[in-house]
């Protein structure tokens, strides 16, 4: 594991690595288990960080084996600089691409959850066309929500919600995950367009394993068997689990995910 010098080390082991474009500097938060073997990257969720239930089990079975694990907060999540606000799926791309080059040494298995699983496709996709198809060991999705906000989050939006978001530049959305609601605004909507995958097939050029609940209210197990059929040069297995929700959080779904890491190798 090669880890970035320079930067400011804090309780818990939490680092911050500096992104700059157009001038502005953000500073993404970081956390290192160090061991020997494949890394793993963590890759979380929309507006979710990387205490999350299952980043932390990840990191708990990382531990206990000696293996390394980086987990990482998007700008305006979790303990990273910016305002939620102001992220967009560019942006939070560029965020795990930039830990990912500068962080992280060997190939790692990328696990991606919900958004999260959008973006490690988007970056192993990205290293593809750049001739960089060995750079990612495998990926572990769980319920890859790719291009969320076009194909399963505009859609769905009354029309009057649609023209505040486009006039008003913002719709604050209520969350069932969270007291507070989660604000949707038209740079994400309109960037979220500019990085959707499906349309194609394409290729990854890595091992992948997605686990999908079929009782997930927020990607329906049929949006994973899309992304399925977009990769038909790489190896994918499905596991679709008949009573899993959306978080996929319980013993059971761990011990799943686990296994899922497991199997990308040592």
């Amino acid at each position: 594991m090669l880890l970035s010098k320079g930067f400011s080390v804090m309780r818990d082991n939490l680092q911050f690595l500096a992104v700059t474009e157009n001038t502005k500097t953000r500073k993404i938060a970081y956390r290192v288990t160090e061991g020997s073997g494949t890394p793993v990257v963590w890759l979380g969720g929309f507006k979710s960080d990387m205490t999350s239930t299952k980043a932390v089990a990840i990191d708990d079975w990382c531990k206990a084996r000696g293996r390394p694990m980086v987990r990482m907060d998007y700008s305006g999540h979790g303990e990273s600089s910016e305002d939620f606000r102001d992220g967009t799926i560019s942006i939070w791309s560029e965020d795990a691409a930039q830990v990912l080059a500068k962080v992280v040494q060997q190939p790692p298995i990328i696990v991606g959850s919900s958004m999260g699983g959008w973006i490690a496709v988007l970056l192993a996709k990205r290293l593809m066309q750049a001739g960089q198809s060995g750079r990612i060991a495998g990926l572990v999705l769980i319920a890859p929500a790719c291009d969320f906000t076009e194909a399963l989050m505009w859609p769905q939006f009354p029309e009057a919600v649609k023209a505040e978001i486009m006039d008003k530049g913002v719709f604050n959305l209520p969350s069932a995950y969270a007291p507070e609601p989660t604000p949707i605004t038209r740079a994400l909507i309109e960037d979220g367009r500019k990085n959707c995958v499906f349309g194609q097939t394409f290729q990854v050029g890595c091992p992948v394993h997605i686990l999908q609940g079929m009782k997930d209210p927020d990607v329906p197990w049929s949006h994973a068997l899309t992304l399925v059929e977009h990769l038909p040069l790489d190896p994918v297995v499905t596991s679709l689990i008949s009573d899993g929700d959306h978080r996929l959080s319980r013993p059971q779904d761990i011990e799943c995910l686990l296994a899922a890491v497991a199997g990308m190798g040592p």
